[in-house]
């Protein structure tokens, strides 16, 4: 069994039910000698997962379980590129990870199904979004909101310069005299390219390759808008290639090189606050609307009824915001007594996890976009 680094969110593994389900997070760190203590905080935490899996399963059955996941704390290219944090789940028959852009708390569970809480909350924040700085000779990606940006990690398998996309060669344009002929047996047409036809035909491949392989493996599997960072004469051109439907409209027309982090989170945040702040009216309206028609409410039993009657289509989430608790499906009642952990214990990380498994939508907002002061704001299915 082998580690899958993912992108995609939802991913489909874990909507699973299994017998057993491991899911271990961590905060990492991007560079020396922080990163050089990661792996180890991994071994403690595989540790606390071989305690509760020994309980309950044989001592062979648990080692062959966890062999793969050991195997990961000496792969060093992995750590090294471990980003802010880490998410892992597996069963005994599969194992995903995701590497995040932000820091999640440290966490080691065993159960009947994933603990996803943590990795809604990275992901369905609405205000992030990415940036993509591209020049003549290399691009990169970046993931913000409205507080930071910082740079994707891009794996070593994947082309991040032209370079190494097109190859170092210019385009040969030259065709010499001959007798090709088309597909319907039409003369074919021979000429001279000049130098800038060769090297605008080879910038264009190179954006081609750009758009195709940041929405196969960032846009389509994250679904967060996309803006461009470049200089003004490459904006209309790469924006007429691309396929990307996530690609905005507006964009930054600047070298991304000569821009500092928070310069790109400000000037970034000038261009979309406007979309942020239109798609957060449009939610709010939605819940005010569902709400006077008896079809919302932002009182947390109610919710939690709704919730475990699986009729939750959208739900709002204060950022920050936390209710100590569990939630008792069953009965559809909370339960505050015998909390063992506040980072698991929490009713707004127990619902998130609820809407997210029946289908729904979760929306993490800041305090003051939400439409109500309880921190909590669903719409129902019926």
């Amino acid at each position: 069994m082998n580690v899958e680094i993912v992108n995609e969110f939802p991913h489909e593994f874990l909507r699973e039910q299994a017998e057993l389900c491991i899911s271990i997070y961590q905060p990492t760190h991007r560079y020396r000698p922080e990163n050089q203590q990661d792996p180890i905080r991994f071994k403690n935490l595989l540790q606390k997962v071989h305690e509760e899996l020994v309980k309950e399963y044989p001592v062979n059955e648990v080692k062959s379980l966890l062999a793969p996941l050991e195997k990961l704390e000496g792969e060093r290219p992995f750590w090294a590129h471990a980003g802010d944090g880490l998410a892992l789940f597996a069963t005994k028959d599969r194992c995903i990870a995701y590497r995040l852009q932000r820091p999640v708390p440290e966490l080691a569970i065993v159960s009947n199904s994933f603990h996803i809480k943590p990795l809604i909350r990275v992901f369905q924040s609405a205000d992030r979004y990415h940036l993509l700085g591209v020049n003549r000779q290399q691009f990169k990606l970046f993931e913000g909101n409205r507080y930071g940006v910082e740079e994707v990690e891009i794996p070593e398998e994947l082309a991040k310069t032209k370079a190494e996309a097109i190859g170092d060669q210019v385009t040969e344009s030259y065709l010499g005299a001959g007798d090709s002929s088309g597909a319907a047996g039409t003369a074919m047409m021979h000429g001279h390219g000049s130098k800038k036809d060769e090297i605008d035909i080879d910038i264009e491949r190179y954006f081609r390759y750009v758009d195709r392989t940041i929405a196969e493996h960032y846009s389509k599997p994250s679904g967060l808008p996309l803006y461009l960072v470049t200089l003004t004469e490459y904006h209309t051109p790469f924006k007429e290639l691309s396929h990307n439907p996530h690609l905005q409209q507006i964009g930054i027309k600047s070298d991304f090189e000569a821009l500092s982090l928070e310069q790109l989170r400000k000037t970034a945040w000038e261009c979309i606050e406007p979309n942020y702040l239109e798609k957060t009216k449009k939610l709010v309206d939605s819940f005010e609307n569902a709400r006077s028609n008896g079809q919302g409410s932002e009182k947390i039993e109610q919710v939690v009824q709704a919730a475990s009657e699986d009729r939750i289509s959208r739900l709002m989430l204060e950022d920050g915001r936390l209710y100590p608790g569990r939630i008792n499906l069953d009965t559809g009642e909370i339960q505050t007594e015998n909390l063992k952990n506040t980072a698991v214990d929490d009713v707004m990380d127990d619902l998130a996890e609820i809407v997210f498994k029946s289908g729904g939508e979760v929306v993490v907002l800041p305090e003051e976009r939400m439409p109500v002061d309880t921190g909590i704001a669903a719409i129902y299915r019926w």
